[in-house]
């Protein structure tokens, strides 16, 4: 069978190849809506199907929006890869994923490997204040990247955070106010690995912050942990089995927190009667734990669909464009079992 061609659309359609290719490309000039009509109409018919790659080189300019993330198999960078391409399918682009596995060559290899793909954009969720992602971005001429959850001081890119300090602050006030703990124990990440601009060291300054509100010491309290489930369960094991063990644990992720849960029924203590467990980031298994965690929400779907507007706009590429270079949403307290409240209580915005 003979390949489909642009002319023996603008044939059918009673048309120009030019009109076929506005069509088909959204422009650059309009086009009536009788003769789109006709013009699909002739696609759909001829069962024509664009070649996109010569679109992309002839535009200089792919449908592909390029994403890295540190590590896709931890539940919260899932959701939001996810809550990215849903947002990019809206606007008819499709995603790419990369896993830097919190190694900096891998997070440069995707990172030079999509924007020579000349994708539409790059969302990057750093896993660290990467000088060299930052070169590869001044040398690639038009490239349009746009930071995910975290903003390295490194790149001085527009990037969409959430409050974490405001989340977490408030999260452990609530376990030292509303049920009285006399001090609250923080898994924090790896010591090798927070640097300015990680989402955990906001965390960790949040529960910082409330701990010294209480005249409450933080050093002895703060706990160096892996930021999944397995490392975060080991290390817990150690820290429930002390004499000295803590009451109350707020965790710098619900991947951690779920590691504690396991560890503490391990260990033979009730949750939350003995040991009140909270986390950070909402993901779905949350819900799900035994008991239900308690822990804090980020409006994924808006960060993310505010991530592809902003690597959309092309005015992120003008000097001095007024387009807002941080983008900062709210975190929502999401109240449950594991603390020690009610099932039924209701999410509980920071701002309340």
């Amino acid at each position: 069978m003979a390949k489909v061609t642009r002319d023996d659309v603008a044939r059918l359609a009673g048309t120009s190849t030019a009109v076929v290719s506005y069509v088909i490309n959204n422009g650059p000039r309009p086009v009536a809506p009788a003769t789109r009509e006709k013009v699909l109409a002739a696609i759909d018919q001829l069962g024509y199907r664009p070649n996109s790659v010569a679109q992309a080189m002839a535009s200089r300019r792919t449908n592909l929006i390029g994403m890295v993330v540190p590590d896709a198999r931890q539940p919260f960078f899932a959701e939001m890869a996810h809550a990215v391409e849903r947002a990019a399918s809206e606007r008819g682009k499709l995603v790419l994923i990369g896993n830097s596995d919190y190694v900096d060559d891998r997070e440069v290899h995707y990172v030079r490997a999509f924007l020579g793909m000349r994708v539409s954009g790059l969302i990057l969720v750093s896993q660290g204040p990467s000088q060299r992602a930052a070169e590869e971005f001044a040398a690639m001429e038009g490239a349009k990247v746009v930071l995910l959850h975290r903003r390295p001081e490194a790149i001085d890119d527009v990037a969409v955070v959430t409050d974490d300090v405001a989340g977490a602050e408030a999260i452990v006030r609530h376990l030292l106010e509303v049920h009285g703990h006399p001090y609250v124990a923080c898994f924090g990440g790896p010591v090798e690995s927070p640097a300015p601009g990680d989402p955990v060291i906001d965390h960790v300054e949040g529960w910082q912050r409330a701990m010294d509100a209480h005249g409450v010491p933080t050093e002895p309290h703060l706990i160096d942990a892996p930021f999944h489930r397995y490392g975060a369960y080991d290390v817990a094991l150690g820290v429930l089995r002390s004499p000295d063990r803590p009451r109350a644990i707020f965790c710098s992720t619900d991947d951690q927190a779920i590691g504690v849960l396991r560890a503490a029924r391990e260990v033979g203590l009730r949750v939350p009667e003995d040991l009140a467990v909270a986390g950070f980031d909402d993901v779905p298994e949350a819900a799900l734990a035994d008991p239900p965690l308690t822990t804090v929400a980020s409006d994924r779907d808006a960060m993310a669909r505010a991530a592809v507007d902003l690597v959309l706009d092309d005015s992120l590429m003008v000097p001095g464009s007024d387009t807002e270079r941080v983008r900062t949403f709210p975190s929502r307290l999401v109240i449950r079992r594991s603390c020690g409240c009610g099932g039924d209580a209701p999410d509980r915005s920071v701002a309340e």
